[in-house]
């Protein structure tokens, strides 16, 4: 698993053209632990929001149609869960209009129940709900690491927050936490599960939680955080050095490194 880490590493690394490709690769690798950090509920809220847009097009049709998903805090209270839960609760179309009134998004608006603006509607409203249960910020920070402080539960939080949020999974639960600074935390995501079972680490069809320990293991082996192993695999399948517009797009790059990993 170390050998896996530590050639992932230099292939990205001979990747970047720049001098300083090494401490380019390190600043997104590293990130501190933040699990006691204790941002606002309202911060959650919108973290929360954040990552359930980041499956297929929502990024596009949601963040993309209003200048970015913060401005969504215009209309929902900055982020209120208590007042969006009290004035919204199991009432979809109304906080689509109020969204729509607010924001005036671009782009067609369908009502359909599967298109994305009424399916995210309900991810605001539960998410909401979900957040209405914790009295303060340390409430909320108090029950997570319950769980995430001992490896035998720690799976349990993300799994927890996928059943309580329509629209988050596993995965998104894990790329929230792991954002929010709960570093033990990768996102089983396409890129990484493709690049796993392309080395023969997984089968193809594995399930986010085991995907989850795989990069644990990977993280344990090379004694660097399950957010650096997850960062790593997801820039060699991504190429996008988001911080760094001078590199910009290297191109995907999992094909080429499965195809080197394994000749």
């Amino acid at each position: 698993m170390n050998q896996i880490y530590q050639k992932a590493k230099k292939f990205l690394i001979e990747k970047i053209s720049d001098v300083n490709a090494e401490e380019i690769l390190d600043s997104y690798l590293t990130l501190p632990d933040g699990s006691n950090n204790h941002l606002t509920i309202n911060e959650i809220f919108f973290r929360l929001l954040g990552s359930a847009q980041n499956s297929n097009m929502k990024a596009g049709v949601i963040g993309g149609s209003i200048d970015g998903i913060h401005n969504l805090g215009k209309a929902l209270y900055d982020f209120d869960p208590k007042k969006i839960h009290q004035e919204f609760s199991n009432k979809p179309n109304e906080l689509l209009d109020h969204i729509i009134t607010t924001l005036n998004p671009r782009g067609q608006i369908r009502d359909t129940p599967k298109s994305l603006w009424p399916k995210f509607t309900r991810t605001i409203i539960s998410t909401a709900a979900f957040l209405d249960q914790f009295d303060t910020n340390d409430d909320f920070y108090n029950w997570a690491n319950h769980l995430y402080q001992d490896r035998r539960s720690m799976a349990a939080l993300p799994m927890i927050l996928a059943a309580e949020i329509d629209g988050i999974g596993y995965p998104l639960a894990c790329d929230f936490l792991k954002e929010l600074g709960f570093i033990n935390y990768g996102k089983p995501d396409v890129h990484i599960i493709d690049i796993f079972s392309g080395i023969g680490l997984c089968d193809s069809k594995a399930s986010p939680y085991q995907i989850q320990k795989i990069i644990t293991e990977i993280a344990d082996s090379a004694q660097v955080s399950p957010y650096n192993v997850d960062k790593l695999f997801w820039l060699i399948g991504s190429g996008k050095f988001y911080n760094h517009p001078n590199i910009g797009m290297i191109g995907r790059k999992k094909e080429e490194f499965i195809a080197e990993l394994i000749a």
